[in-house]
């Protein structure tokens, strides 16, 4: 029985995938999640021209909720048995607030700029990590921190004529992304990741639909493509990620999902015409290269059981 033609022109893909190094495969995954991600925020600033970014918001969590129904079609009442729903529901809160901001600063920034002020989400993790869980985080993370938050400084320009109040906006973003993490860490303890997910897709879209059924404008059938697009590129760049990271070194691979920046400048530059000025890349370069530092330390620490955490 000769096998469907769909399994043998995948055959070739596979075998050339299965001769790879693992760590090749990372590379290849993180890389390619990256571009979709970008390719999400691009199409997001391309809509946010005429519809407002709750309502593309909307329909990126909508379709990222649908997908968490399609996990549980064998058992549908099995997220509804979990035991922690207020910490679920604290998760989704802050995750809708990140995403809001995150929205936000695409539709109102360069595509470059709001990106990297994305990844201010490890700067803020240095002073939760202080006020709320008593780490010992040394004195060269907080100062890398703090060269950090410079460059948010440096985008916002809070004393010029030049102030931007959109990079606080996003600053704003890379703190709720911070808590989310730590909810995250919290309900890891004994919550599935699948369930996780399901919760998070649904307060997202439950909190979006509130601002955005008041800033309604009927999308046409073209601009309905391009939102459920969002929603397909969102979730499986993020799934690219995640996958990738499991397949190498995490210390390695992270710093790829910083292209992020590069590729938006790019598209930013392609698609709109956006030239970022020194402004820009000033902050641009001190917020990069201040959070991979952390990233990259942050996966290179091994504490010792029972021992506080240490630079």
């Amino acid at each position: 029985m000769s096998l469907p033609l769909s399994a043998r022109l995948r055959a070739p893909i596979d075998a050339r995938w299965a001769a790879m190094p693992l760590i090749a495969r990372g590379v290849t995954l993180v890389s390619l999640g990256s571009f979709g991600l970008v390719l999400m925020a691009a199409l997001a600033k391309y809509l946010g021209q005429r519809l407002p970014p709750f309502e593309i918001l909307f329909f990126r969590s909508a379709v990222g909720f649908i997908c968490a129904l399609w996990v549980f079609r064998a058992d549908l009442m099995e997220p509804l048995r979990t035991k922690r729903p207020g910490a679920h529901f604290f998760r989704g809160l802050v995750g809708a607030g990140g995403n809001a901001c995150f929205f936000w600063t695409i539709t109102h920034m360069m595509l470059a700029d709001s990106l990297a002020l994305q990844f201010s989400r490890p700067l803020w993790m240095i002073p939760l990590a202080l006020c709320f869980l008593s780490e010992v985080v040394g004195f060269r993370r907080v100062a890398v921190a703090v060269v950090g938050f410079a460059g948010i400084l440096l985008y916002a320009r809070p004393f010029t004529e030049g102030f931007d109040p959109n990079a606080i906006v996003g600053a704003f973003g890379g703190l709720f992304a911070a808590l989310v993490m730590l909810a995250i860490k919290n309900l890891q303890t004994s919550e599935s990741t699948r369930v996780i997910m399901f919760y998070y897709a649904f307060w997202n879209a439950f909190f979006a639909a509130l601002p955005a059924a008041f800033t309604w404008i009927a999308p046409t059938g073209h601009e309905l493509a391009l939102l459920a697009l969002i929603g397909v590129t969102g979730m499986g760049g993020q799934a690219l990620i995640t996958h990738g990271l499991s397949m190498g070194d995490a210390t390695a691979l992270a710093p790829l999902d910083y292209a992020r920046v590069i590729y938006a400048a790019v598209l930013g530059w392609l698609l709109f015409g956006e030239t970022p000025g020194p402004w820009s890349f000033a902050g641009m370069g001190l917020i990069m290269a201040a959070s991979l530092y952390l990233v990259v330390t942050e996966r290179r620490r091994k504490p010792v059981p029972g021992a506080p955490a240490k630079a």
